[in-house]
């Protein structure tokens, strides 16, 4: 029975609640039974099976897959690609999202367009032709012990800017657009030069669009293994992701030991989201309350 003052729950609401729990648990189910695989001993779960009551739960394969991998050092290799590439990523395609928006251009729809069919050209089709543009480019020793752009943190780094680019100029350039133009107009008049508007105005107005995509930028560069293993033929220079392989056994493998890794591995995506937690939310709902 329902009082004057209280709301009245529609069936249809509690359907949907209903439908994003079930879809929230069903990407959670990996990485809950990979936490729970990671805690107990393979002999347990090879007896009694994966999704058993557990009689036994440590953290020993944390402490293994950590010094088995030689993940510490893998772990600054995948540091080195991606904050350098977040950053010059954010931003180019901040200053190209500003032209674009701002200083009324010719051809600026022409030139967004072209970043954002970038993404639509699948990266595998361009593997070779990098690979043997690489191995020419030549780089003095400070920059690359190769001497050449081949096997350097330069090669991944120049790839994942060129292809993420082109999303960041979409986004920030849509988000641009809802920034009042009065507040740029206002600078012009006051005398502010084009970097004056870009750095100090327009940029701590986009915070919250930056810090999502910062967000998703360092997981995309974070978690991926292609291009480096493509550009990198040093073991001692691959990213995290490739540290995985190392707890492969040449005839057996303990999936509760590779299981704690990939817990590990995925560590840093999750306290880089706990960072931005309040910015990121903040850019996804940018717009929601707009009249």
């Amino acid at each position: 029975m329902s009082g004057p003052g209280r709301r009245r729950v529609r069936p249809g609401r509690l359907g949907l609640h209903a439908f994003l729990m079930t879809v929230s648990l069903a990407f959670l189910a990996p990485l809950l039974l990979a936490v729970y695989a990671s805690l107990r001993p393979y002999e347990e779960t090879a007896e009694y099976g994966y999704f058993s009551l557990p009689r036994h739960l440590s953290f020993d394969y944390y402490k293994q897959a950590f010094t088995d991998s030689g993940m510490g050092k893998y772990f600054l290799n995948s540091i080195l690609i991606a904050v350098p590439g977040v950053l010059l990523t954010l931003f180019l395609a901040s200053f190209v999202a500003f032209s674009v928006t701002r200083l009324n251009m010719r051809g600026g729809l022409v030139l967004l367009m072209v970043f954002t069919a970038g993404n639509l050209l699948p990266q595998q089709v361009i593997v070779t032709p990098l690979y043997v543009l690489f191995t020419k480019i030549e780089l003095p020793y400070w920059m690359s012990d190769s001497m050449t752009m081949y096997d350097s943190y330069w090669a991944v780094i120049a790839v994942q800017v060129a292809f993420q680019v082109g999303f960041c100029v979409f986004v920030l350039a849509n988000f641009m657009r809802t920034l009042p133009i009065e507040i740029i107009e206002a600078a012009v008049v006051d005398g502010a030069g084009v970097w004056t508007r870009y750095w100090r105005i327009t940029l701590p107005l986009c915070r919250p669009a930056l810090a999502a995509l910062a967000t998703l930028q360092f997981t995309w560069m974070y978690n991926d293994f292609l291009w480096a293993l493509v550009f990198i033929s040093d073991g001692d220079k691959l990213p995290v992701t490739s540290a995985l392989n190392n707890l492969r056994g040449q005839f057996f493998t303990d999936y509760n030991l590779l299981a704690a890794g990939s817990v590990l591995v995925a560590l840093p995506t999750v306290l880089v989201f706990l960072l931005l937690q309040r910015h990121f939310i903040a850019g996804l709902t940018l717009g929601a309350n707009k009249g």
